[in-house]
Formats: C-alpha cells, sequence, structure tokens
C-alpha cells in the first residue's frame, strides 16, 4: 500500500485558491477525440482482470464472484470481483473499527491532503477513468466526461468544506467562559452507491465520510464494482492507511443487510432506487443488540422528473431541454425528464419538433459514441419493454419503441416518446429509469403545476417560461428539490446546484452544497470557566 509521501510527488491544487468545478472537455476537438479513443484501446487490454476484497488494507479472495459485463457487448467481461457475504460483515467492521481509532484522530489537514491528492491522479488519468465508464456502464463520451468531472468537483469541494467545518465556531461567547463548537466524526459508515453514477455518486459519498474522520464499508453495485476498484487504488495511490476505506462488493439481500443492521454500523449512506432505500431505512431503524446509537441514513432515491412547457416559452430551447433531460444516458437518471407536461396552445406543435429532435439521435456502442448507449442490463431492458407496453395501451406512440438487435447482443432501445398520457396513468406516475418520455397535455400553467406535483417523488424538475409572474409562482410552489429555469433539469454541478430531493425522493440530503459534511459528523460544545 502507497503512503501518504504521495503527497510530496504530486502538485494538488491548494484549498485556499477557492473551489472551481473542473472543466469540461470538447471531444469535437480531434486531439481530444484521439486521446479518448486511445484510451479505449489501451484499455481493452485491461477488460476481464479479477479484483480482491480490499479489508483492512489486505487483499482477500472468495468462493463467489461478481462478474462485471460492458452492456453494450455482454459477453465481455470487464471486471471479475469477489463476492463478500454476511460472513465478511464483522471482518470489515473490524478494520473499520480500528482503523477509525486513528483515522478520527487524523488532522483534518491531512485527511483533506488525501482527497486533493486522489483529485489530482484522477485528473491526471481522465482518459483512463473516462473509458471505464464507457465499457462498464455504457456512457458515451460527454456522459463520461461528467462523470468525472463531478468525481474530481466532489473530492476539491468536500476537502475545502471540510476545513470550513474545522474552523467552526459557535455564535456568541459567553461572559466568562471559552466556547467551542467541534464536529466530530460519527464512526463507521456503510457507502452503498448506484451504478448509473458509479465514480461521482460513490466517491461523492466516500469522500465526504472519511474528510470527517469516519471509515467506510464500500458495498458497489454488482453492475458497477470496477470502477469503485479502481477509485480505491487511486485512494491508496494517494496514501489512505488500510482499514479506512473497506472494499466490499457483494450482494444487497447477504453482505448489504449484514453491515446495515450490524449494531456498530453508525451510517449508512445510500443512493438507489425507492424500495431499497425504505428497505434499508427500515432495517437501520431497528436497534440491535449492543447497539447504543440511533443510525443515521443519507438517502437519495428516485424520481418522477417534469419539465413545464408554457405556451410563451423558446420553443427551440424547451424541445433541446427536454430531449436531452429525457435521453442523456439513456434516461438512467434520477434526474431524468420523464414528463413533459405543455400548455395547450404549443402542445400539438411541440410534440411533433418532439418527434423531429428525437429521430436525429443515434443508438448503438458508446465506444463510438453514440448519443444513446445501452441500458444497463438485461432485467433493466425487459422492466422497459414491459413500460413500452402499457404505454401502448395507454397514450400515442410518437417514437421509438423498439429495442434495437445487434450483433453483439447489447442492450439497446430506442429513445422512446408517447403523446396524449394522462397525469395518473403508469406512464406518468412509476419511475422507468429509462429512455422513455411520457408527454402530458394541460389547459393552463396553474394545471401544468398541478400536474408537476402529483407524484410521490421531488427530485428535480425545470419550467420553461418567458413569463416572471410564472417563474416566481414555481420558485414558491413547484415542490422539487432542484429546480431549474429554462434550462434541463439534469446536469447539477457540484457547488452551484446542491443536489438532493423531497418526499419519497430521499432525505434531501443535498450532496455538493454546504450542509453536506454536517450529515457525516455530530456537533460537540464544549464550555470552559474562566
Amino acid at each position: 500500500m502507497a503512503t501518504s509521501s504521495l503527497s510530496t510527488q504530486i502538485q494538488p491544487r491548494s484549498p485556499q485558491g477557492g473551489f472551481v468545478n473542473e472543466a469540461f472537455v470538447d471531444f469535437k476537438s480531434p486531439s481530444v477525440a484521439r486521446s479518448m479513443k486511445a484510451a479505449l484501446d489501451q484499455l481493452g487490454g485491461q477488460l476481464g482482470r479479477e479484483y480482491d476484497l480490499v479489508i483492512g488494507g489486505q487483499r482477500l479472495r472468495t468462493e463467489g464472484k461478481i462478474r462485471s459485463l460492458n452492456p453494450a457487448r455482454p459477453a465481455q467481461l470487464v471486471g471479475l470481483h469477489q463476492k463478500a457475504g454476511a460472513e465478511h460483515a464483522n471482518l470489515a467492521m473490524k478494520a473499520a473499527l480500528d482503523a477509525f481509532e486513528s483515522w478520527s484522530r487524523t488532522p483534518v489537514e491531512t485527511r483533506v491532503s488525501l482527497l486533493l491528492n486522489a483529485a489530482e491522479i484522477i485528473r491526471q488519468r481522465a482518459f483512463e477513468f473516462r473509458a471505464w465508464l464507457t465499457y462498464e456502464v455504457g456512457k458515451n463520451w460527454a456522459e463520461t466526461d461528467a462523470d468525472v468531472g463531478e468525481t474530481i468537483d466532489f473530492l476539491e469541494f468536500y476537502a475545502r468544506e471540510a476545513l470550513r467545518l474545522a474552523s467552526a465556531t459557535t455564535p456568541i461567547q459567553f461572559p466568562g467562559e471559552r466556547n467551542e463548537l467541534h464536529y466530530i466524526p460519527l464512526g463507521v459508515g456503510a457507502v452503498i452507491p448506484p451504478w448509473n453514477f458509479p465514480f461521482a455518486i460513490m466517491a461523492g459519498m466516500t469522500a465526504a465520510s472519511i474528510v470527517c474522520g469516519n471509515t467506510v464499508i464500500l458495498k458497489p453495485s454488482s453492475d458497477a464494482p470496477t470502477i469503485a476498484a479502481k477509485f480505491v487504488e487511486v485512494l491508496e495511490e494517494a496514501g489512505m492507511p488500510g482499514g479506512v476505506v473497506n472494499f466490499c462488493p457483494g450482494s444487497g439481500a447477504s453482505f448489504g443487510n449484514a453491515i446495515v443492521e450490524h449494531p456498530r454500523t453508525r451510517f449508512i449512506a445510500f443512493t438507489g432506487s425507492k424500495a431499497v432505500g425504505l428497505e434499508i431505512h427500515e432495517r437501520a431503524a431497528k436497534a440491535q443488540p449492543g447497539q447504543i446509537w440511533i443510525k443515521r441514513t443519507i438517502l437519495e432515491m428516485g424520481g418522477k422528473d417534469s419539465i413545464l412547457v408554457c405556451a410563451d416559452a423558446d420553443l427551440d430551447a424547451a424541445v433541446e431541454g427536454v430531449v436531452a433531460s429525457a435521453f442523456g444516458f439513456s434516461g438512467q437518471k434520477c434526474s431524468a425528464c420523464s414528463r413533459a407536461i405543455i400548455e395547450a396552445p404549443l402542445y400539438d406543435v411541440f410534440v411533433e419538433r418532439v418527434r423531429e429532435r428525437v429521430a436525429q439521435l443515434t443508438v448503438g456502442d458508446p465506444a463510438a459514441n453514440h448519443n444513446l448507449g445501452p441500458v444497463v442490463n438485461r432485467a433493466a431492458l425487459d422492466s422497459m419493454l414491459g413500460y413500452i407496453e402499457t404505454g401502448k395501451r395507454e397514450g400515442r406512440l410518437v417514437a421509438g419503441g423498439s429495442a434495437p438487435v445487434t450483433e453483439d447482443g447489447g442492450y439497446f432501445l430506442e429513445p422512446t416518446v408517447f403523446a396524449d398520457i394522462a397525469p395518473d396513468a403508469v406512464l406518468a406516475q412509476e419511475e422507468i429509469f429509462g429512455p422513455v418520455l411520457a408527454l402530458i397535455k394541460v389547459e393552463n400553467f396553474a394545471e401544468g403545476l398541478q400536474v408537476a406535483n402529483n407524484t410521490e417523488y421531488g427530485l428535480t424538475g425545470a419550467i420553461y417560461s418567458s413569463d416572471r409572474a410564472k417563474l416566481d409562482h414555481a420558485r414558491r410552489e413547484f415542490h422539487v428539490g432542484n429546480l431549474y429555469f429554462n434550462r434541463k433539469c439534469t446536469g447539477a454541478m457540484v457547488g452551484a446546484h446542491p443536489f438532493g430531493g423531497f418526499n419519497m425522493s430521499g432525505t434531501d440530503s443535498k450532496a455538493g452544497g454546504p450542509d453536506y459534511l454536517y450529515l457525516f459528523t455530530q456537533a460537540k460544545s464544549v464550555a470552559e470557566k474562566l
């Protein structure tokens, strides 16, 4: 395992310099495109490697295995991973508890340095990580760039936030006393990230945990364990001591439940579906024998996100924003627009314009940088095809609706649009998590806002309008955690758009915002009489 001596070999950005979002790259540039193609070619020789569990800095292998496959070419093995079972829960917990004793007392500046070192390593090897995302989860080039950039942003942002938190003071100094306020780590946390942002969300939840002095048991998604293994390698290279992050792929039903229910688990940071999030919340709420705290759950769950298009909207901008929000990464984002709500005077022309724009999108291997790559696996594709059959009964198929057959058997689905969907229809209420868009007609703005708020979720939303009064009204009454005016409802930027939703969309954790690290700490007030 590497030591912290690496900090003298690289030159991370100073946390005193202020946070700036990582710049996007321009893949239209021939040199940039060549770099991406070279990374994909080079990485092709590394596919199929076997990865170990990492517990307490030690490598372990298990009899059970997890096979991570390229969803564009399911016969292609991306990585072979060990499968942690319930029997590994105590081993991982002991390693994390042992590491917590020293890591929790490590100066915040050292913990911050780890994050900054890791950010610089990723920055220098960005094309490599972009290529991993293409192979493991089927992201096209722009989507990989956004994922890698957000990973760097989380590391840089949380490093600075940790320093700010460490300098917190009480609002006043009471006469005759010295008053202090300290935000101290919680303990051992379970980090359970999703497959759709397998780098950024995984790294963000992990980085927030450890920069505050906690230690982590990381259980990545079985659809995306390789990128998580690569991140753990980066942390080790950046100087992370053994046991601070323990890498344990495994099934949710065995290893995941064992960690969530463990009496020494202090918090669970989860991003994923509503069903799994609620199950974690329920399991964590039950106190186990020997448990001396109430476990904290930090949950980001699903969405059924709407874009409201008013009759006074810029039509071109609205069409582009809806299509980009609905079909970026094949709609596999909790923030994706799955419902466009259109005022009646604009409805017919909007439907036709969306149909024309969607017809321009291409579907194919993301390594060749198509607009839409595959969906994540066969089960997801089958579920989406089931929703499409429902949509044919509930509305009018405008575009798509089929799964193209490819020579390599990839899990591809055409961008699909249904018009004339009722506000209470299945397609308008249930999260599909794929490239399926429902168009809903409303008579006016008031009805449109009512429809936008009619689901159990409340994650993202947007409104296209040139009427300031409508925007001001939506600011108050459009009930979502992330609301956007005259732009798409995806693409939250760290620092600018703290991310998290209401209702069944989760605990509104506001990742990438100034309040996020509070969730991974507990406040301790100290008063000394002078």
